[in-house]
């Protein structure tokens, strides 16, 4: 469609029409569309942006997420094979993105400091194949969409032991080496290594829980340590507080717990 065409009837047409029953990606979509009339308006292609339903660009989760507790977190990574286990705990400890640890070198790891380096990811996009028109998806390593997706974050040191024998047991030699490696040594694609997180958080009896579900848990047990906002944006590579500001949030129901805490303190 013409750009001079997109009106703001069109659009609340197009918009309605949308699956309401997948809101982030409702969401998402509606941004994208909004950026594009953005642009086209900066540069006097179209009169004025047509895009102006209120709120359409967010998104309230269609679920609540129950963070896992540190033992739900060592009984899922124990059910996945030995050589899967750090990913685990990486994802839920460190806060990690999928596409960050799957990405990860053994030159991304120093051991003396205790910290990872993330400074790219995989991510797998769908291509049609000009001949079958099929669509197939290949790996291809970038860097962070935003500047704050570059950092380094400490690695608890209780999970350490767990790094260094996983670098001495099912990490290659050399630093490029990837950490985890499909059997043919390129990266593990999502729906294999899924299909095996699945069946882990199954036996661990939280099937609610989705991988990128331990990223939530990190930030709020990084909230809870008594984290500020600035201090989790860097955590987990946020480049705007308002997502940051959700663990906060969840940090704040253990307010009761501090004020007990605080009485046994004045009793001794």
């Amino acid at each position: 469609m013409p750009l001079r065409q997109l009106t703001p009837a069109r659009v609340q047409a197009w918009y309605d029409e949308l699956d309401a029953q997948t809101p982030t990606q409702r969401a998402h979509v509606y941004q994208l569309l909004r950026a594009i009339a953005t642009t086209a308006a900066d540069k006097k292609l179209i009169p004025a942006n047509p895009c102006k339903i209120p709120g359409a660009g967010r998104a309230q989760r269609a679920k609540k997420i129950t963070p896992a507790t540190p033992a739900e977190l060592a009984a899922i990574a124990a059910n996945m094979p030995k050589r899967l286990q750090l990913a685990v705990l990486l994802g839920g400890w460190c806060a990690l993105r999928y596409g960050e640890i799957a990405e990860l070198r053994r030159r991304d790891i120093d051991l003396k400091r205790g910290t990872i380096t993330v400074s790219r990811g995989v991510t797998w996009p769908s291509v049609r194949d000009p001949e079958t028109s099929k669509l197939a998806s290949t790996a291809v390593v970038g860097t962070p969409k935003t500047a704050a997706g570059l950092r380094e974050v400490h690695i608890p040191p209780h999970i350490l032991p767990a790094v260094a024998a996983h670098l001495a047991q099912h990490t290659d030699r050399g630093r490029d080496a990837m950490l985890f490696a499909s059997s043919s040594g390129h990266h593990i694609h999502p729906r294999a290594f899924g299909w095996q997180y699945h069946q882990a958080r199954v036996k661990a009896g939280r099937q609610d829980l989705r991988f990128h579900d331990l990223r939530h848990t990190g930030a709020v047990l990084a909230a809870q340590t008594g984290a500020t906002l600035a201090e989790l944006m860097g955590r987990l590579g946020h480049s705007t507080p308002s997502a940051a500001m959700r663990y906060q949030h969840a940090a704040a129901d253990r307010d009761k717990a501090i004020a007990e805490a605080l009485s046994r303190l004045a009793n001794g």
